[in-house]
């Protein structure tokens, strides 16, 4: 069996303290697959619920985590003819990316700008792929709406936050937990226009004061339960509102019908990672086309820019799965293989 290094969960689930480089068998590219060798890997929120096993992974993913990455193409499975070895590209994965090599679907993949660094790469497909989809496919987002975005500070609010911008939203009022979070979702190119600190103030309040009491036409939510009735009271007649997670819990109490009833709201729910591979290459055709133009690196001037809160070698994953975990992050967390 040939091996490769990738970071591994001992007893197969529990705390961060059980993530570790081990050596497991390599990957084959089959039809329609090439094999990557990985850069750098992006972390997210789900790799931890799946770390601690409260996740469940697609079937015929692989159990290694990661659903995002950059890397050079070293082998093509059968059929392959569109890719070349050596092109450099990054994609989304039901899972694996944790590792120095992973098999992908050709249709998951894009090729990497020149300009791109690994990092930025890798810090793209998964939090922009989330919020197109939240905010476009699903929010139907128009010149003009007002949006509300919960964790604005996330690497999926970070990207919706511009995304909204760059389609001409009137207003995006964007939640996190602490002022300095907010200070920045203010002051980042094409950042939030409003806040408002979840702990301390009424979110509802605050947009329909920012709207003439309209409220806001989009919600982003990956609060859930605690979130859910201030959500509905945010809406405006018309709005629509993506449920991504639920962090605070998923059972809402003493649910009221009536204002989603009278006020035509649309909800929808939605996870990335459960998608279809047809699916899946069917919105990254679409974000290829009608996003991925628009965003640039850090240091760039576009609509969108990537914005990485901290790279970490992945000598040091337990530290990047901590950060995330104490909600310390403002932008995404990177992890690059090192030798």
């Amino acid at each position: 069996m040939v091996t490769m290094r990738a970071v591994l969960i001992k007893d197969g689930k529990g705390p961060i303290e059980n993530l570790y480089i081990g050596e497991t068998e390599k990957p084959v590219p089959h039809q329609g697959q090439v094999l990557v060798q990985v850069k750098a890997f992006g972390v997210n929120r789900m790799d931890l619920y799946q770390r601690e096993g409260g996740y469940p992974v697609p079937p015929g993913a692989s159990t290694i985590m990661g659903v995002e990455f950059s890397g050079t193409v070293v082998e093509l499975g059968q059929g392959v003819t569109d890719w070349k070895l050596g092109e450099e590209v990054f994609g989304l994965a039901g899972g694996g990316a944790y590792a120095e090599f992973i098999n992908s679907d050709v249709q998951l993949l894009m090729r990497k700008p020149s300009w791109m660094s690994w990092e930025e790469a890798a810090s793209i497909p998964e939090n922009y792929l989330t919020a197109y989809q939240a905010l476009v496919k699903y929010g139907e987002v128009e010149k003009g709406d007002n949006v509300l975005i919960h964790a604005g500070a996330s690497g999926v609010g970070v990207a919706a936050i511009q995304m909204a911008r760059s389609y001409g939203s009137k207003t995006v009022t964007a939640t996190a937990s602490t002022k300095e979070k907010l200070d920045w979702l203010l002051s980042i190119s094409n950042g939030a226009t409003h806040v408002a600190n979840y702990k301390t103030q009424d979110f509802a309040a605050e947009v329909k004061r920012t709207t003439d009491g309209k409220g806001v036409n989009v919600v982003i939510d990956f609060v859930g339960q605690s979130h859910w009735a201030k959500n509905i009271d945010s809406l405006a007649v018309d709005g629509r509102m993506t449920i991504l997670a639920t962090l605070s819990g998923s059972e809402v109490p003493s649910m009221d019908l009536r204002p989603i009833l009278y006020k035509r709201l649309r909800i929808q729910g939605s996870t990335l990672r459960s998608r279809s591979p047809e699916y899946q290459a069917e919105l990254i055709a679409s974000f290829q086309q009608r996003i991925l133009p628009k965003i640039t690196g850090e240091k760039g001037d576009g609509d969108m820019r990537t914005f990485i809160h901290r790279i970490y070698p992945w000598t040091e994953i337990q530290k990047a799965h901590r950060e995330m975990a104490e909600n310390n992050n403002s932008g995404k967390i990177i992890v690059e293989i090192t030798p």
